[in-house]
């Protein structure tokens, strides 16, 4: 275990209330955080501001051992101070007996490795009752959404599910106003008080029992940010991005209720709250990805240099293979998988959408 640095100040009070207002109001919990990026440091600073004991468990040893020194995460998160309540640890052996949640801060394509190596820790005595998702996308190999990928390998009394929504990491480590959605299955015992815990006067979680279509939602919005990047990158301006944002709705919703969604889940934080901001947000990776491709850029190129995963290159392989084998209309991800995979100019993206055959509006 790494001890925390007794160093670092908190981020500012928002809304009025000092930042421990909204943790005296719900029961203290104990939560694990494993993965450090720009979004687990995020939503760990935000747990640890609202009075909850908070471990962040970076993948790298290095790392944590930069967070402790520096209370930064300069790599993912530059100009925002750790909590100082905040402890930093690397793969704690075994997980701490008292510990009430994990969230799994993790790309989509590490969730299978991060869970497991979360059950591998798990103390014989434990009070542990939920592990969390925060990746958004399905697993390539087996199509499985997130908590699909949970629930193979944790212990049936652990319940699971995901956090999603329109949230930026940058602007819930400032403690800027935000809302998401847990989604579990059913109605675990407990749930309530798991959502009133990660709530706070900077972040309002709502509820939902339909996990397939928030994390199916924020798969796909990952590929139609790249759309929206796209048209931006060609320049084809305002009025194109608004109808591929209409038409990108319709598909999701499509999409996701012919996987076994609910429709109407499409049209909440997960679904549209989240199409809308990774698609105008200057912040989204998978719009800037696809801006760039737009402008010229080659794919594989891009991937290479960075060191953020785009969710939505993967994503595109999956549901481009599950629609082509199910017979599933989504003309918006087709058209990026052919760009993204076959090499397909983005010149035709726009074309190949606006010659297609002429229909009524429906969704």
């Amino acid at each position: 275990m790494v001890e925390p640095a007794a160093n670092g100040t908190s981020a500012p009070a928002r809304f009025g209330l000092p930042n421990s207002a909204a943790g005296s109001l719900v029961a203290r919990m104990n939560f694990v955080v494993a993965g450090a990026g720009a979004w687990g440091t995020a939503f760990a600073a935000h747990l640890a501001r609202l009075g909850h004991a908070v471990t962040l468990v970076p993948r790298r040893l290095e790392q944590a051992l930069r967070l402790v020194s520096e209370r930064e995460n300069a790599e993912y998160l530059p100009g925002i101070t750790l909590p100082p309540d905040l402890q930093i640890a690397h793969r704690p052996r075994p997980l701490p007996p008292e510990t009430d949640a994990v969230l799994l801060a993790c790309p989509s394509r590490a969730l299978r490795e991060t869970c497991a190596r979360v059950r591998d820790t798990l103390p014989p005595a434990r009070r542990l009752k939920w592990v969390l998702s925060l990746a958004k996308g399905l697993e390539l190999q087996t199509r499985l959404r997130p908590s699909e990928v949970l629930r193979e390998i944790l212990p049936p009394d652990i319940a699971v599910g995901s956090l999603s929504g329109p949230t930026n990491a940058l602007g819930v480590a400032k403690g800027l106003p935000a809302a998401m959605v847990l989604a579990v299955d059913g109605a675990p015992s407990g749930a309530r008080a798991l959502q009133s815990a990660l709530s706070g006067p900077a972040l309002r979680v709502y509820a939902s029992d339909d996990a397939a279509g928030v994390e199916l939602a924020g798969a796909m919005k990952n590929i139609h940010a790249i759309a929206a990047g796209v048209c931006d990158g060609l320049g084809l301006g305002d009025n194109a991005r608004a109808a591929l944002l209409t038409r990108s709705l319709a598909e999701m919703v499509r999409v996701g209720t012919a996987l076994g969604a609910r429709p109407e889940t499409f049209y909440g934080l997960g679904g549209l709250g989240d199409l809308a901001a990774t698609c105008y947000g200057d912040w989204s990776r998978n719009h800037e990805f696809g801006r760039l491709i737009g402008r010229g850029a080659r794919p594989a190129d891009l991937l290479r240099e960075r060191k953020t995963v785009v969710e939505g290159h993967r994503a595109c392989e999956v549901f481009a293979g599950l629609c082509r084998a199910r017979g599933i209309e989504a003309p918006v991800i087709l058209a990026v998988a052919d760009l993204l995979l076959n090499g397909r100019p983005p010149s035709e993206l726009a074309e190949s959408l606006m010659l297609r055959g002429l229909k009524h509006e429906r969704a």
